[in-house]
Formats: C-alpha cells, structure tokens, sequence
C-alpha cells in the first residue's frame, strides 16, 4: 500500500517548466511563484464529489481530465490564462490502478494550458477531489459578471445540451442509440476548457460566465450582478450534434437548463459584432449570437418569431436538487 507521500511523489511530483513561475513546487508547507509583472491573479476553486458531481465508477482518465476543465473553465470566464492549481484528494484507497489514469488525464490537460501542479493535500476518505486554479489577467481586462450593459448582444461558444442529454441517457430519463451515446457522452465527461477564446474576448466582451449550472441559471447571474435583463432567442441556442435530432421541448429544455456544457455564454456592444466572430475564428470556436441585454429586469424567452415562450427552466442547484 503506498504511504501520502510515495502518493504524491509517483502520480504528482514532476520537475518544473523550463519557463515555470514557480519557485517551490509540490512537496514543502507552501508553494513560492513569482507573478508576472503588472498582473492580477485571477483564483478560483471547485470541489467534486462522488455520487454527486460524477458516477462513482467514472473512468478515471476521463475524471482526471474534468476537475481540472472546470476549473479551467471559470479562469476561461473571466479571460484569465492559467498558469498553476492546487489539487486537494481524497480516496477510499491508494490504487495504482485509479491513481495512475487519474493523473494522467490531469496533467495532460494541464499541459496542454501550461498550468502547473503546485502543491495540494491527500487524504483517506469518501473519493473528493477539489481543485484551486489560479491564472493572471491584465488589470481592468477581466471579463465580469457585474459589466453586461443595455444594447449588448449575447454570445454563447460552441453548443449546448449533449451533456444532459448523455446524464439523461444514463439515468433511463431517454433512450439513446449505443453510437447517440458515444458521440454525447464526451461532452459530459471530457469537457473542453474555451481558455484561448476567454483571453481572445479581452477587450471586446463586456461580461462573461462559464455554463455549468445550465444557461438561463448562469445568465441570471450575470444579470442580477448587472442590475441589468435580457431577451433570449430560445431556438438560436445552438444544440450538440445529438441534441439536434431530438424533439423540439426536448432541445429547448436541455440547451436553457441542462448544464455541465463548460462553455462561455458572454455579452458584447453590438458594434464589435465583427471583432466577435474575428476573435473566436483566430481561435478556432465557433461562437452564436442568441440575444439581447435589455434595461427591463428579468428574462424574456422568445422563439425564432419574436413570440414569447412559457418555459420554467430550472437550473443546477447544489442544495435544491
């Protein structure tokens, strides 16, 4: 049985970058970085916890890849790059075989952002894994959720719903072909991080937020921070390839409240329309233009006519739900 140490040594341990901010890594009391010079610190944190935000026999590999992606994602969100995180762990058990997958779908993605593994803890317990990300964002460049202003557009990146749609397949709530639930499973359990976008909208998107919870719960939240409404095309919302073969209420209901989509619903003037679609195409994301941030409060949901729709969604809630 390997000791917390042997742990960390053989599944988290690595030398640092070449270009690394870190000082002193994994293995002291506490990590030393040196920021960059003229820079914020951007910080967020996210716990998951088995049974609750994941199966308990999620695959490992995949897992590994999704506690860092939505940390990731909320520094996306505020148009931060990543450059380091912290990883708190707990586990029924010290396995090799859970441990060395897990990692290895960790890091490969923070490899991919460039963001180091800094420090953390490891404890025995019920498996729950939290994560503190921290990333760097220039001074009055973060993308707030207190900044959407009447008259700007709302964007949103990629597209929604096959994530729910993969939970609902899963929960015996749909029936989805063995090959429907290959192509939308992905999207629940390896998310995509919109990092290069967030930091390409710099400068031109007023607000941002990550759709974890579900888009009309998430938009609200930039709304109620704004003091701020909006009007939502409800069939522009772009569904996932899946989604898009399902019934009408069905893709309404699963691109407005699904959640778990890990993309960027953000608002931008409508005179930057063009410096939008630049941004996203530089970095390869598709982005949707699905609506309007109004004076009026509250949020109005038409369809593709103008005409306004009666739908209750209802997102994610941790103590509601």
């Amino acid at each position: 049985m390997l000791s917390e140490f042997e742990l960390i040594a053989r599944y988290f341990q690595r030398p640092p970058a070449a270009d690394s901010r870190t000082a002193l890594g994994v293995g002291d009391d506490c990590a030393l970085m040196t920021p960059a010079p003229g820079m914020q610190l951007a910080i967020s944190s996210d716990m998951l916890v088995s049974g609750r935000h994941f199966f308990a026999d999620a695959d490992p590999q995949a897992l590994g890849h999704k506690c860092l992606a939505v940390n990731l994602s909320d520094l996306a969100a505020m148009g931060a790059q990543p450059i380091a995180f912290t990883l708190a762990l707990a586990l029924p058990e010290a396995d090799p075989a859970w441990l060395a997958p897990f990692s290895a779908g960790m890091l490969a993605l923070a490899d991919q952002h460039g963001c180091e593994l800094i420090g953390g803890d490891t404890t025995r317990g019920p498996l729950t894994i939290s994560i503190t990300i921290l990333g760097e964002v220039p001074p009055q460049q973060a993308l707030r959720r207190d900044a959407a202003r009447a008259g700007d557009e709302i964007w949103i990146s990629g597209s929604l719903g096959d994530a729910r749609l993969a939970l609902a397949a899963y929960r015996q709530e749909v029936a989805l072909s063995d090959t429907e639930l290959l192509r939308a499973a992905p999207r629940m359990h390896q998310p995509t991080p919109r990092v290069a976008l967030g930091v390409a909208l710099r400068g031109i998107a007023h607000a941002a937020i990550d759709i974890s919870d579900g888009l009309a719960g998430d938009l609200g939240h930039i709304l109620s921070r704004s003091g701020v409404g909006a009007t939502l095309e409800v069939d522009a919302l772009p569904a996932g390839n899946v989604l898009q073969q399902r019934a009408l209420e069905l893709r309404r209901r699963f691109t407005l409240a699904g959640g778990d989509d890990y993309e960027l619903c953000f608002t931008a003037p409508a005179r930057l329309r063009e410096a939008v679609h630049k941004a996203a195409h530089a970095v390869g994301v598709e982005v949707t233009r699905v609506g309007s941030i109004d004076a009026a409060a509250g949020l109005r949901l038409v369809d593709a006519d103008g005409q306004a729709i009666s739908l209750a969604p209802d997102s994610f809630d941790h103590f509601r739900s």
